[in-house]
């Protein structure tokens, strides 16, 4: 399986995985990964996040499922192409095939409801509405200097002091 972020999220084996990938190479992270495996690559469009995967040839419509689990995104699928020519009085016949599964990690305010999926020329585009959008907006926080309390918080109730 493969894993790709939409933003950063502190990973406490990252580093460990770095070390291991640096060591190795890349299939000594994933030694189970499968021969196709697609390119993707995640842009930022306004508050949008589109991933784009790389799938030539692929019958999106028969062979490739997208789905929202849990926080992850999940694009999964399986490319087959059988090719078949004479040649020099015989017949050559090349078959590729190979499942692939990739997955990106979401923020926890995206539901289901913001992903959409269109696929053109080969690549497959999938776009997550607001994930790049703050979650509960931002609020300024006063910052005091030296030994002064905070400012006192106005609620229209008079303070013990003013009584």
């Amino acid at each position: 399986m493969n894993s790709l972020s939409l933003w950063a999220r502190r990973d406490p084996f990252a580093e460990f995985d770095t070390l291991v990938r640096r060591a190795f190479g890349p299939a000594a992270a994933f030694p189970t990964q499968p021969g196709f495996v697609p390119a993707a690559e995640v842009t930022r469009d306004g508050d949008d996040a589109v991933v784009s995967v790389e799938l030539p040839g692929v019958d999106v419509a028969k062979d490739v499922t997208v789905e929202v689990d849990g926080d992850q995104l999940v694009v999964r699928g399986e490319r087959r192409d059988e090719r078949a020519e004479q040649r020099d009085g015989g017949s050559v016949r090349e078959v590729r095939y190979g499942s692939f599964r990739r997955s990106f990690t979401l923020p926890a305010h995206v539901t289901s409801d913001a992903v959409s999926a269109s696929y053109d020329a080969g690549v497959l585009n999938v776009r997550v509405a607001g994930a790049h959008a703050a979650a509960g907006g931002s609020r300024r926080i006063p910052v005091t200097s030296g030994a002064t309390e905070a400012p006192a918080v106005e609620s229209g109730e008079p303070t013990p002091a003013a009584e």
